[in-house]
């Protein structure tokens, strides 16, 4: 009995994230462009972790992996290289990294591993715990030489990883996230369901993200506080995070509650984007900020703290928006009164935008992974 021969493979995409990050979006809008370049794609699961890519396009498989960690996914991932094989695995986030690579050795076979990490790494790692820091820090230095692509979405994190990871500059390729497309244009005309835009009331200043220290959403509440004090205007943050319960009582000790609003994690933001009166981001870094993109592409105009890395490349020094320092709050809120004041015109952002195309972005994917687009 002939065996039968498993349908070929040219990329492969292994991810575990939270299910409402931006690597969620990111992958998200990528494997629907890949696959819409011509090329196969399989996004390899495990239970209870993101991506949710929905409804798959044609060319995408969906394969479970049959397991609910990261780690113990190492078998499954290893008999899924041997019968499959690949062209490609495209990985993100260091535990996935480091089990991919060694999945790969392990299977024996021929697949190109691209390792992808969102994140400016040096500064992520000095917010954990000392063993964590150790055990990522000496995973790069140690696996990530056996990579055939390490692909970062911007300069500065390319820059800072090649220095924390002791990798060559070159091994690094740097390549725009998927993040504009035809669909979160579409999205963006939904109705904001948040009263604050219907009511006639004051202008809305709006964040987006995790309520987590990395966000850092306390500067923007009080440069909002600083910024009523000449202009009245509300605050809105969509997401969800441990920090919530800390940022509604400074909020309270602000005495802006009244003018705060913090409704949790919003699936589709986009309608609140597009009719926001200035859109903010605060982190205290990034790899590339995706909501950054988002907001400009959807014509907010936009302020963001300088952090490391990504919103000065996106900003292209401040032409595009204005750039304050990391936890600035007098400084942010100076540049949101501003940028109120004298908006810049909405087609400035979508001009900014141009290079994070999603099939911008699949083309640049596909060439660091090394895969032929069909002509």
């Amino acid at each position: 009995m002939n065996a039968v021969t498993p349908p070929h493979t040219d990329l492969a995409v292994f991810a575990a994230t939270s299910g409402h990050s931006g690597v969620d979006r990111v992958l998200g809008n990528l494997v629907p462009a890949l696959a819409g370049l011509g090329l196969a794609v399989d996004v390899l699961g495990i239970a209870g972790h993101g991506p949710d890519y929905g409804e798959l396009p044609a060319g995408v498989r969906r394969i479970a992996l049959g397991t609910r960690h990261v780690n113990s996914a190492l078998p499954a991932l290893v008999r899924y290289l041997r019968r499959t094989r690949p062209a490609a695995l495209l990985t993100d986030k260091d535990r996935v990294n480091r089990v991919a690579l060694l999945a790969r050795f392990l299977a024996g076979v021929p697949t190109r591993v691209g390792v992808r990490l969102g994140t400016t790494v040096s500064v992520n790692l000095a917010s954990r715990g000392p063993l964590e820091r150790w055990l990522q820090t000496n995973s790069m230095r140690l696996f990530y030489r056996a990579a055939d692509a390490v692909l970062v979405p911007s300069t500065g994190a390319a820059a800072d990883l090649a220095a924390h990871a002791r990798l060559p500059p070159e091994a690094i390729s740097v390549v725009p996230s998927p993040i504009v497309t035809a669909a979160l244009l579409a999205r963006a005309d939904a109705p904001a369901a948040h009263p604050w835009f219907s009511d006639g009331g004051p202008p809305v200043l709006l964040g987006v993200g995790e309520l987590s220290e990395r966000k850092d959403f306390a500067t923007l509440l009080r440069a909002h506080a600083l910024l009523r004090e000449r202009l009245d205007c509300r605050l809105l943050i969509l997401g969800e995070g441990r920090r919530r319960a800390e940022l509604a009582a400074l909020a309270q000790s602000l005495g802006s509650a009244d003018a705060v609003a913090l409704p949790g994690f919003v699936p589709d933001p986009y309608p609140y984007m597009a009719r926001a009166a200035a859109f903010a981001l605060t982190s205290r870094w990034e790899g590339m900020p995706v909501v950054l993109i988002e907001a400009l592409a959807l014509g907010a105009p936009v302020v963001a703290c300088d952090c490391p890395s990504g919103p000065r490349e996106v900003l292209a020094d401040g032409r595009y928006g204005r750039l304050v320092a990391v936890g600035d709050a007098a400084a942010l809120a100076e540049a949101l009164y501003a940028t109120l004041r004298a908006p810049p015109p909405r087609a400035l952002g979508r001009e900014a935008t141009r290079a994070y195309t999603a099939e911008a972005s699949a083309r640049a994917y596909a060439h660091a992974l090394g895969l032929e687009l069909p002509a």
